[in-house]
């Protein structure tokens, strides 16, 4: 039975543009599909390029960070040293009627409301049979819990039992690549390196759209640090006193769920962040949502309670979003100290350090790590719209992260206004602006197309732009116009892309411009 509209979830929604307007869907949807992972269509692929570029711009390229791209499989060897091989696992139940599997923790949370992270496989049992939880499929009785592995495992190469991974994360290729990045580089302490790239985790029941996937992509940094920096790192001052909102594991034993609202300096002399670098990254990435379209409100760093923590972490604060299927984790931070050099230097017996005022050394890291999927959803999820002054659904997306900038109408297809208004086109595609043409049906649909996937501005050439050279610029927020000259749009466009000027501000200048 298909979903009628009251009916629909905001999740439901979601997809269902997505689906219909090209940015995301089943990957060999035409076959049935595959769990777990998406195809990106035309607007997802830009999308993506804009988040991804953004992140680079303010991660990668403000810093002293180095990008690189690593291989996506990876020797046993490496996961070996890691812990991946033993320790990278999820709890599955198997149901004893039809063989489903499931994750164990997201059963009893599904059912029970109740967070399980870090329990042991027996009382998780325990938990289960204590509330008579069966099979969602057939509600038939689960077997007992045990340890699945996530990693994708395959061979490489002709001969039989040359183990290989793909990469569940993208920050072993970066531990094992430090030693030749830091010497290409000649980097100094403090340094990071980057990297976005697709990863791979065998998840037992993905859902949720581009939430819970198979396949997805990362940005993620580490950035490497001696011990005396920590506390010190580049530019902190600039951002001492932004206000974090964090959940510490105090409120979390308490079930509260609103965060404490500390300034950076604050949450590090009260203990709540173990260092300065950390807090400078924490505040970057709240900057870094909130700028990409997410409101500030919906945004929390929860401190991972000690049964979820990694036993190497001096702290994991995992940035959460408040979407409707409930608080979500987008970004995972951890202080990882100095576990995975180490670990490497071991297995390898290659020598890991880094030469420094001291001598040389193995250095601390801080790892903030980007889904790029689950950040999309909450972009879209954040500025999807309903408003009663429109009869369309539509994106509120910030110009930085929508897929176009610009889209451009000729009022009609006839009388040259066609030809004129794909002149204008090609032009500002030439001024580096991503812009959409369109042309089928009446103005009025046309805007609405526009608005249901976030363009920014409208472009109308009308009968006025043969005579006099002007055009009509479109707000989508606003849905106001303004008259400007051919001359002048490229640089209107710009600016108000920028984000240096309002549309209305835009308006008043360009008069006073044109009555001078």
């Amino acid at each position: 039975m298909s979903i009628s509209k009251k009916e629909q979830t905001l999740l439901d929604k979601i997809q269902e543009v997505s689906l219909r307007r090209g940015f995301a869907y089943p990957t060999g949807e035409i076959y049935g599909g595959l769990s777990g992972t998406f195809d990106y269509g035309p607007l997802g692929t830009l999308m993506r390029h804009k988040l991804i570029n953004f992140w680079r711009e303010y991660f990668v390229k403000e810093e002293n960070h180095f990008e690189i791209s690593g291989a996506i499989i990876l020797p046993e060897k490496v996961f070996k040293a890691s812990g991946h091989v033993d320790k990278f696992n999820d709890p599955l139940v198997q149901c004893k009627k039809c063989k489903s599997m499931f994750r164990a923790d997201k059963v009893i949370e599904d059912n029970l409301n109740q967070n399980t992270d870090g329990l042991a496989l027996d009382e998780l049992d325990k938990i289960i049979v204590k509330n008579k939880l069966t099979c969602p499929q057939c509600q038939g009785e689960f077997m007992d819990a045990r340890e699945f592995n996530l990693m994708l495992k395959t061979e490489v190469g002709s001969l039989k039992g040359n183990v290989s991974y793909l990469r569940p994360e993208t920050a072993q290729n970066i531990f094992t690549s430090f030693k030749r990045v830091s010497h290409a580089m000649r980097a100094k302490l403090p340094f990071g390196i980057a990297q976005v790239g697709k990863v791979f985790r065998n998840e037992i029941s993905p859902r949720q759209f581009i939430i819970r996937v198979r396949e997805f992509t990362q940005m993620e940094l580490e950035v490497f640090f001696a011990e005396e920096q920590l506390n010190d790192p580049p530019r902190f001052e600039e951002l001492a006193d932004e206000v974090l909102p964090i959940l510490t594991r105090e409120q979390q034993d308490k079930t509260e769920e609103e965060p404490l609202l500390v300034t950076a300096d604050d949450a590090v002399k009260k203990g709540i962040l173990p260092n300065a670098a950390i807090a400078y990254y924490l505040v970057k990435e709240k900057i870094f949502f909130e700028e990409a379209g997410i409101k500030p409100e919906l945004i929390r760093f929860r401190h991972m309670l000690p049964k979820e923590t990694p036993h190497y972490s001096g702290g994991n604060f995992d940035l959460e979003v408040k979407l409707s299927i409930g608080w979500t984790e987008v970004v995972g931070n951890a202080f990882r100290q100095q576990h995975d050099l180490t670990s490497h230097e071991k297995a390898s017996k290659t020598k890991m350090g880094i030469q420094h005022i001291a001598g040389n050394v193995i250095p601390y890291v801080v790892e903030p790590s980007i889904g790029v999927g689950r950040t999309m959803y909450c972009i879209l999820e954040s500025c999807y719209k309903e408003t009663d002054d429109r009869d369309w659904t539509w994106f509120q997306f910030p110009s930085t992260i929508s897929p176009y900038d610009v889209q451009v109408c000729p009022l009609m297809k006839k009388d040259g206004l066609e030809e004129k208004a794909l002149e204008i086109f090609d032009d500002l595609k030439a001024e580096g602006l991503e812009a959409i043409f369109d042309s089928s049906g009446k103005i009025g649909k046309r805007y609405a197309r526009s608005d249901e996937i976030g363009t920014p501005y409208c472009v109308t050439i009308d009968y006025d732009t043969l005579q006099d050279e002007t055009v009509t610029i479109r707000d989508r927020d606003s849905m106001e116009q303004v008259r400007i000259h051919l001359d002048e749009l490229t640089e209107a466009l710009v600016l108000l892309l920028s984000g240096e000027y309002s549309f209305t501000e835009m308006d008043k200048i360009l008069k006073e411009k044109n009555e001078s």
